[in-house]
Order: C-alpha cells, then structure tokens, then sequence
C-alpha cells in the first residue's frame, strides 16, 4: 500500500468525522451559543481530553506502536498476543484508578484548568459537576487508542480513522432527543461524550478478533513484570513530560482564557475545532499512517526506506497544509459564519471566533508538521528529544502571551499556540537533519517554489473574490452565503491545483518510493 493511498483512506474518513463534527458544532452552537454553560462544558470535556492526550494517545502510543513494531518483526503470533494482552491489563487497571481519583477531585481540577470560573459559582459547580460524569471517558478512550495503534500496526487504518465519527453522531443524537427531556439541557452534551466513548470501544473489537489479537485479561501484577511491558512504560516516561508539557500549555491557556470574559473559552474551542479540520485531515493522517512504516523501516535496520518515507511525508505536508493555512485565514470570517452563526450565536461572536481561527492559522503548518516529525524520533525510540523541543515551545508559547493577549485579548492565545507549534516544527526538523537521520531528497527548491507560486495565486484570487463582504450579514441567506463561500472553496482548489499543473508537477510526482 503506497503512502498516499493509505492517507488517503484514512482521510476520506476522517474527512467523515469532520464533517459529523462540523454538524455536532453547527449544533452546539445553534442550541447553547457562547454561554456560562457552554463554557462550562468545554472545560470539563477538556479534563479528560487532557488526559486522553496524555495517557492514551500522546505518551502511550509514542512508546506502544514502536515495541508492538519490533515484536511483530522478530517474535512469533503468540508472542505479540501475550504482549497485547498484558500491556491491555495494566493499561486498563491504571485508568480505573485514574478515573476514580478524577470524580473524587473534580471541583479541584476545574479550578486549576479554569480558576476564571470561580468567579460564577454556577458556572463552576456546573463545570464540577459535568466533570464527574464525563471523566470515565478517559477509560473508554484510553483502550481505543490502544487499539487503533495495534490495528495501525497491521495496515488496518480504516476502523481507527472511522471511530470518532460514533461520538460526533452521539453528540448530534443526543442534542436533537435527549436535550428536549432535560432540566438542565447542557448535560446531554455530557452524556454525549460517554455514549461516544463506549461506542467508540465497541466497534474496535471485532476487528481486534480477525487478527486474533483481542486482549485477553491478565493479573496487572504479572503483565508489570514482563520486560516488554516494562520497557513500554520507561519509554512513556520521557513521553509523559513531553505530552504534559504540551497540556500544560494547554491547561495555562485555558485557565488565560476563563478570565478574559464570558464566551472566550467557548470562541476559542470553536476555532480549535475548525482547525482540527485541516489538522486530522493531513496532520494525523499522515502521521497514523508513517509512524508503523518508520517504526518498522528502523527495526529492519532499513534506513534509506525510513528517510524516504519521511522526505514524502514532509513533501505532502508542505503541498497541502500551506494552502490550507492561506485559505483558512483567508475565509475565517466566511466558515465561521456559515458554521456557527445562529440563534444563540451572534455576529459578535462570529466576529471573535474568526479572529482565533485566523490566530491559529498562522501556525498550520507547524501544527501539521509536528505530527510528521515527532513520530520519526519516535520511532528510533527516542522521546526524549521531542520532549525537550516540547519545553522550548511552552516557555515560547508563554512569552509570546505576554505580547499578545495584551493586544489581541483571546485570540492572542490562539497566536501564541500557532507561533509555538512552529517554533516546535522547525527545532525538531532541524535536529533530524544536523544528526544525519534525515537527509532532504533532491527537488525540494523546485518543489518549494511551485507551491508557494500556486499558494500566492490561490491567496489573490479569495483576497479578491471575497472583498468586503459581510457574511454575518448574510444570516437570513444562508443558501445564498454556502454557495458563495462553496464557489470560493472550489475556484480556490481549481487555481492551486491549476498553477501546480503548469509549473510542471504531475501525479507521477507524487508517488513515493517505498510502499508503506
């Protein structure tokens, strides 16, 4: 399977869980708007989030994927079975208590991610409160990821790129149904996420049962003592800095943003969401699809293959994520208007939210290009490099704050982030490069100069097609304004596309040299 087709697949799906997710949003903010409420809930979803990231898919994955690598390359079936099943009962019994602890300490854990709620006490309890039922999220989603990375391990990507469309559909579900019936509408959005995340379990099982490698229950005890285990969690342990660092900025972020105001914590998780578009689109794709393939390349000792995947995946990231940042900033004010705008939510706060979005555009690049670069030290099974790169970018990402929340209020925030992840991107990329793990493929200043060619026409045809529009104001047009913004999107894609073609690339140029 060529690297481009494997993206594409799980593209194609995640494209599906974006589109789910864009409807969960329209919907959100249509129903609760920019309110205590819907800040309250963003912040308690956060909380296992947070962990979700730091548990499951950040340090556990960078550590897992690479051994699970190595086992399946040197070791027989029963083996890596043994392995799975071990490393399933630690992780498991683990998150059972972790779970535990977060509905005992919730009150205590909103008021370090989001102190400003304090200042509401309803907000607060409400937070608490929301915290307490959605933090057994963190169990469910914790054994997904675990799972996605052992079916990504043997090429089946498209299962783990389809599972976050099951939470997009329980929250749509559980909005339209379940909302109607409750006193306090805002909690079912909480049972949303716990729907979603046991769905999201269940649907992994039966492929886990072809492959023969459904985990089976083990003492924890006995699954601590296996040196393969063993050797997972001193991996995790770099990871686990390196995973917390990012969160941490995060959680800074986060608590900034709950005391700029009612609704800056609800604007900015919206433009996260229109960001994460791009992001999973390109950014975990790829990154999904190439961390097995380098892991593999390099416990084969196969290191032309490894700098080859990782030149195409650079390559990839660079020919679309740059259009994709120009275009996004661009049309902020246009998707957000489109997305959200409604009832509930004004065009004061399409207004504030298209600021963030534009903030984090800036970044896109450096957002897509970490998840390429941090798996190729991943795979070596060095973490600790990414983690000090990730301690560089959150003093960056708090000194730039001191700049531009001042200037830009929330969407300062939104710019540091974007600013940091750059920042990130371009230490590791030059760490790779200054050691010798990576060596850029010749045609890479052809390749530059094309895209940035095709990126200038596309970004003066929206400039001018767009002028001085007010989308906002179009509110009771909304057919009129999705054709508009769709005729943009499509006239911008024909002369990216159509500049590339003319200055010379062609499909061949695309190909990869090595099959994932």
């Amino acid at each position: 399977m060529s690297l481009i087709k494997a993206a594409a697949t799980v593209s194609s799906l995640t494209l599906l869980s974006r589109i789910t997710g864009v409807v969960r949003d329209m919907l959100i903010a249509r129903y609760f708007g920019s309110s205590a409420a819907t800040d309250a809930f963003y912040v308690a979803f956060r909380l296992p989030n947070m962990l979700r990231r730091l548990f499951a898919e950040g340090a556990f994955q960078q550590a897992f994927v690479p051994m699970l690598s190595d086992i399946k390359a040197n070791q027989p079936k029963e083996e890596v079975q043994d392995f799975v099943s071990r490393v399933f009962s630690l992780l498991a019994s683990i998150l059972v208590v972790v779970s535990i602890l977060g509905v005992l300490c919730a009150p205590g854990l909103v008021w370090l991610l989001a102190g400003g709620l304090a200042q509401n006490p309803e907000a607060f309890d409400l937070a608490s409160e929301m915290t307490r039922w959605m933090f057994p999220y963190i169990f469910f989603m914790s054994l997904v990821a675990m799972s996605a990375g052992v079916l990504n391990t043997w090429k089946h990507f498209a299962i783990p790129a389809f599972t976050p469309v099951l939470l997009n559909i329980s929250f749509i579900t559980c909005v339209l149904f379940l909302t109607p019936y409750l006193d306090r509408p805002i909690f079912a959005l909480a049972c949303a996420v716990v729907i979603g995340g046991v769905l999201q379990l269940g649907i992994q099982i039966p492929s886990l049962m072809k492959l023969g490698l459904l985990p089976r229950p083990v003492n924890p005890w006995v699954a601590f003592k296996d040196l393969a285990v063993r050797r997972v969690m001193k991996l995790m342990v770099p990871a686990l800095f390196g995973v917390g660092v990012a969160q941490l900025s995060l959680l800074i972020n986060t608590n900034i943003a709950s005391r700029l105001g009612t609704g800056s914590v609800t604007w900015l998780s919206f433009a996260d969401r229109l960001m994460e578009f791009p992001t999973a689109l390109l950014g975990v794709a790829l990154g999904s699809v190439l961390l097995p393939s380098l892991s593999s390349a390099f416990a084969k000792n196969d290191l032309v293959r490894y700098n080859s995947l990782l030149d195409h995946g650079l390559r990839l990231v660079f020919l679309l994520a740059v259009p994709a940042a120009v275009g996004l900033g661009l049309m902020s004010d246009a998707l957000v208007a489109l997305l959200y705008q409604g009832k509930n939510f004004l065009a004061s706060d399409v207004a504030q939210t298209s600021l963030a979005v534009l903030g984090y555009s800036i970044g896109l690049v450096g957002l897509i290009g970490i998840k390429i670069l941090a798996p190729a030290f991943y795979a070596r099974k060095d973490i600790r490099t990414p983690v000090k790169v990730a301690a560089v970018s959150l003093v960056s990402v708090q000194l730039i704050n001191l700049i531009t929340v001042p200037l830009f209020n929330h969407a300062g925030l939104a710019l540091s982030v974007g600013v940091g992840s750059c920042i990130n991107g371009l230490i590791l990329l030059l760490i790779l490069i200054r050691r010798g793990h990576y060596k850029p493929v010749s045609g890479w200043l052809k390749w530059s100069a094309q895209v940035i060619l095709a990126t200038l026409a596309m970004g003066a045809l929206l400039w001018f097609v767009q002028g001085d529009m007010d989308w906002a104001a179009m509110q009771s047009e909304w057919g009129k304004r999705a054709g508009l913004i769709l005729m943009d999107i499509v006239a911008a894609i024909v002369i990216y596309f159509g500049v590339l073609v003319a200055c010379g690339l062609r499909p061949r140029h695309l190909k990869p040299r090595y099959d994932i």
